[in-house]
């Protein structure tokens, strides 16, 4: 049986106390809020934090607030943010992809945060302590060689946060609190391409709000692959945002992969919809782009090959959900006969 470690645990009721305890405690502390991620890494000992600093007490990361934009408390639960009237009303891609994590009981517990957050994976990271003892490790915890690419000298564990995606795709920023104050950063530039250095978020810092802009003239969606439709990882997904005129012009796109790399990839297929109608022969060129930007390894479910052979087409399923195609057969065949 997997044990949890010893560890101390605070529970601060204010984010500026929170921010404190992190910063007092140094490196061997971590922050947990619903613990879907890190709990089950801790008895794999993946992380192995002395201190845990609970912010699931701190009522100031579960609000909402709705102006220019949407500005999300990091601490909403992932069922809440599904069940938001105002992230249903205009931010389709962050809906999808929040309601696509694992099942309704983890989306109960997990955050908003902890999913942007979440820890990269490969197969031969997610394992017990005793199966990657047996392998001599790897370099993302207690190795020296990457088993997928034996000659890199950088972990190419793979991002598989759903809402990230998402969220860049929708042009989102964060805010990120820490002792020492506050910094916002763009979605896209919170997450690095390394596997075990995966966010710029710095160990100290807590990630408290997410700013979504306005959604005037945008539409959005996210589509996911998985092994099991009812619930898993993604070893592939898809988010986009177009906005067009009302002649049904694109005047912007944005196409973001996840599942493909240690960080979601932003792409330039979106380039390619600009001026034009969302037709069938546009869709396939951005779909053309798109999939040449994939480059997926071996550290995942299903055959690489395969998995970057099926991104033009899921880039097409978003698109034309975007045009206003009905989808929804699609969708369920895809959950229902999931590989």
């Amino acid at each position: 049986m997997m044990r949890l470690p010893w560890f101390s645990y605070h529970a601060p009721r204010t984010l500026a106390e929170a921010a404190r305890i992190l910063a007092g405690e140094g490196p061997n502390a971590m922050a947990i809020a619903g613990g879907t991620d890190l709990l089950p890494n801790m008895k794999r000992r993946h992380q192995v934090p002395a201190t845990l600093v609970s912010l699931r007490g701190i009522d100031a990361l579960r609000t909402v607030r709705n102006g220019s934009g949407l500005t999300l408390g990091a601490g909403l639960t992932l069922a809440a943010v599904v069940d938001s009237p105002l992230v249903r009303a205009g931010y389709g891609a962050l809906r999808q992809a929040a309601a696509q994590v694992a099942t309704p009981q983890l989306r109960n517990m997990g955050t908003l945060g902890g999913n942007l957050c979440l820890d990269t994976r490969c197969n031969y990271y997610n394992q017990s302590y005793e199966w990657r003892k047996a392998i001599d490790f790897c370099l993302k915890k207690d190795g020296e060689i990457c088993w997928v690419a034996t000659a890199s000298k950088r972990c190419v564990a793979v991002s598989s946060t759903d809402c990230a995606p998402a969220l860049i795709a929708l042009d989102a920023k964060v805010k990120l609190v820490s002792a020492a104050g506050e910094r916002e950063v763009a979605a896209a530039d919170l997450y690095l391409n390394d596997g075990i250095d995966y966010l710029a978020r710095k160990p100290d810092e807590i990630l408290a709000e997410v700013r979504l802009p306005g959604t005037a003239g945008w539409k959005s969606c996210y589509w996911k692959l998985r092994r099991r439709g009812a619930f898993d990882f993604p070893v592939l997904g898809v988010a986009a945002a177009v906005r067009t005129a009302p002649d049904g012009t694109v005047e912007d796109a944005r196409i973001v992969l996840g599942a493909v790399a240690s960080r979601p990839v932003v792409t330039k297929g979106g380039e390619v919809l600009v001026g034009r109608r969302l037709t069938d022969e546009a869709i396939a060129e951005a779909g053309t782009k798109v999939a040449a930007r994939a480059k997926p390894l071996d550290n995942a479910d299903l055959d690489v090959y395969w998995r970057k052979e099926v991104v033009g087409s899921f880039v097409g399923y978003a698109l034309r959900e975007i045009r206003g195609d009905d989808m929804r057969a699609t969708r369920l065949r895809i959950a229902r006969h999931a590989v």
